[in-house]
């Protein structure tokens, strides 16, 4: 969203960027051409008045929203605040997985909310075509108002911020290979399954496992690597404000995640020119590396299959991934996409 943001912004338009609540780690990445509504909402819910106020005042011409929730919110504002704003909703998670897995009654009470509300959207922006799909299935929306629109993750700061000086003696040229992943610490991500597999791994060949993200799984997944005896090997920074630089230098970079509504830092190694083994998890790995062709593809929750994956592209080092046609996931190409729906003709 951010990406998005700063995009359109450079091309002319007046951008506001609505927050429930502006606070979090990317707050400061904002550009000063962006203007930050602070909602100052405890929750996604209690922001509804003070959206509603804000499209009374301003009157913009589209409303894009993201995260099934904040979309419910964006959509009940829009009725209560009777303005002709075009209001388009993104989802970026396979619905019905994010619900089945959801430990709260509101998150699990999710495909009921967009099964009423969705059908008055104007449009609505699915990452993949699995969440797409799937989102269809479970709602009976129409087709022709879903769109698949690829996250825009290739834009100029990636590679700028990948060429930043690196200091970590693990990815000295002289030290053992090192196996990347980005994300939260969460149990949709599967870290479990990765930290055995490299177990495995780490039985063959000397290699290091490098984990960058924080979240409530910390504990379990410390426990686990003590159990394991992989204290020296196996690295938890947390949550760093560039992992770019971290993925360009890795050896090879794996998602292990149970379900996903697209699959960024997959795409992002890719363009930096990482090796990438991902689970063939619903949604969005298996449309980025399509179909296994750019990228080996794994069974969910199979460290043994895991581990052979990453032994075998540790291996195969030399793969050229500079002719893999990443223009969809372009900054330029997406804005595009996405401004055919959010600006009337």
């Amino acid at each position: 969203m951010l990406n998005l943001a700063r995009g359109f912004a450079e091309r002319g338009y007046k951008v506001d960027l609505v927050l429930a609540k502006a606070e979090g780690p990317y707050l400061s990445q904002v550009p000063d051409n962006i203007r930050v509504i602070d909602l100052k909402s405890r929750r996604v819910l209690y922001s509804l008045p003070g959206l509603i106020r804000y499209l009374r005042q301003e009157r913009p011409e589209a409303l894009l929203s993201a995260l099934d929730h904040a979309n419910i919110v964006a959509l009940w504002a829009k009725k209560l605040s009777q303005v002709p704003t075009r209001v388009v909703v993104s989802v970026h998670s396979t619905l019905s997985k994010a619900s089945t897995n959801a430990t709260s009654i509101r998150a699990r009470l999710i495909p009921l909310w967009v099964r009423v509300f969705y059908p008055g959207v104007d449009a609505v922006v699915a990452v993949s075509k699995g969440v797409a799909e799937d989102l269809i299935r479970l709602t009976n929306l129409r087709r022709e108002k879903v769109h698949v629109i690829y996250n825009p993750v290739i834009t100029p700061e990636l590679f700028a911020k990948a060429d930043e000086p690196l200091d970590h003696p693990w990815f000295d040229p002289s030290e053992p290979p090192v196996v990347l992943s980005v994300g939260r610490l969460t149990p949709a991500k599967d870290y479990s399954t990765l930290i055995r597999a490299f177990a495995l791994v780490r039985k063959e060949i000397p290699a290091r496992l490098m984990i960058l993200g924080e979240g409530e799984e910390r504990p379990k997944l410390e426990a686990l690597i003590k159990e394991l005896r992989l204290e020296q090997d196996v690295a938890l920074p947390g949550f760093v404000n560039n992992p770019y630089k971290y993925m360009r230098h890795a050896t090879v970079f794996v998602l292990s995640s149970r379900w996903e509504g697209f699959g960024n830092v997959l795409v992002e190694a890719m363009a930096l020119g990482t090796p990438v083994v991902s689970t063939d998890c619903p949604s969005g790995p298996s449309e980025i590396l399509d179909g296994g062709k750019h990228g080996k593809l794994v069974p969910v929750g199979d460290p043994n299959l895991m581990a052979k994956a990453i032994l075998e592209t540790l291996e195969d080092r030399k793969k050229d991934l500079s002719k893999i046609n990443l223009t969809l996931f372009s900054l330029e190409y997406v804005m595009n996409e996405y401004a055919k729906i959010l600006i009337s003709e």
